[in-house]
């Protein structure tokens, strides 16, 4: 079983939610720059959550499957459609041999996320899937995807039987919708350096609205708004960071450390995003506003609890589903 890339997209990469335990070592995590929404489109396939899933930005690729197979996307809705016709987000869906998934036009997100039933056939480097580029390692051969590159799928676990020729929508989804506002507002607690601020640049980061440049990557997400002053002006022995990091630079100016972000950093911690709005986070476009809002640690952690229930409810509910409608394959 195999997908084949028929049209290259901007920026499409193999990813599983990161890789950990080498942060010491000078390798960043990396991984899916919304692990929620990754995690939701396994569970809709009947795959481990931490399966390689294809992360899509737009215009993304288009992709022939060369055998039937089960789908699920989710993240951003760039209006996929099969074989012409369009698909929802976050639902599961059964493909046809030689069907085509393509993505017609931006409606809102940034990323999407591909999973296919079973996972893709590759090498896990330092123990994940996650293409780490700028090491030119992990994932499909350390790089994005390219137009004829193949994908080898793993053995599935279902049994498919399609109902139409082409594809069939199943009756299961994940309503994630209390997970994406549009609220501007990112919850984040205190850093280490943030009473460096002034008095003023702390009111600023509070009240005023910074905007996401179009330097940004998956590195981090630049902002642009009023300068930020310290009171304190002396060099940081470089420590560790991590997502959500938010950093104030010698400009004034404010960086939110993303998935490829450095394993450690200089600049003054002045505060973090909580990990339940990363995935906000990184759904946001550059030009988008965000504003910050401090909540308390044990909040921050009931907030992160709340959304790994809800993934794992649903995991064990979309299990049941599929389980009524695939019988087990004998191989």
């Amino acid at each position: 079983m195999s997908i084949r890339i028929i049209k290259q997209g901007v920026l499409d990469t193999i990813q599983d939610t990161g890789r950990y335990g080498y942060q010491h070592l000078g390798i960043n995590p990396c991984g899916a720059m919304d692990t929620f929404a990754a995690t939701v489109a396994n569970i809709l396939t009947g795959n481990e959550k931490n399966e390689a899933v294809i992360e899509l930005h737009f215009p993304a690729s288009s992709f022939l499957f060369e055998q039937k197979c089960m789908i699920a996307l989710s993240g951003a809705d760039f209006c996929p459609v099969l074989n012409n016709k369009p698909i929802p987000l976050n639902t599961t869906v059964t493909v046809g041999e030689n069907s085509v998934l393509a993505f017609r036009q931006f409606r809102h997100g940034e990323r999407c996320y591909l999973a296919v039933h079973g996972g893709f056939s590759i090498e896990q480097w330092l123990n994940s899937f996650s293409t780490h580029l700028k090491a030119a390692a992990g994932g499909y051969d350390g790089r994005q995807l390219k137009k004829g590159d193949v994908l080898y799928l793993q053995e599935p676990l279902f049994n498919f039987t399609l109902y139409h020729t082409d594809f069939f929508v199943l009756p299961v989804s994940i309503d994630v919708f209390a997970f994406y506002d549009h609220s501007p507002k990112i919850r984040c607690i205190k850093g280490n350096e943030y009473d460096w601020l002034e008095d003023e640049s702390k009111k600023i980061f509070t009240s005023c609205s910074f905007h996401i440049t179009v330097q940004s990557d998956r590195m981090g997400y630049c902002l642009e708004g009023k300068t930020l002053s310290t009171t304190i002006n002396k060099q940081l022995i470089s420590s560790a960071v991590t997502k959500g990091s938010i950093q104030l630079l010698p400009s004034g100016q404010l960086i939110i450390l993303m998935a490829d972000h450095q394993t450690t950093g200089g600049y003054p911690k002045i505060a973090h995003a909580i990990s339940a709005d990363i995935p906000k986070l990184a759904q946001m476009r550059p030009n988008r506003i965000v504003q910050f809002k401090f909540i308390t640690l044990l909040e921050a952690e009931d907030l992160l609890l709340l959304q790994h229930q809800y993934l794992q409810e649903s995991n064990e509910k979309i299990n049941l589903q599929l389980n009524q409608f695939f019988s087990y394959a004998n191989y």
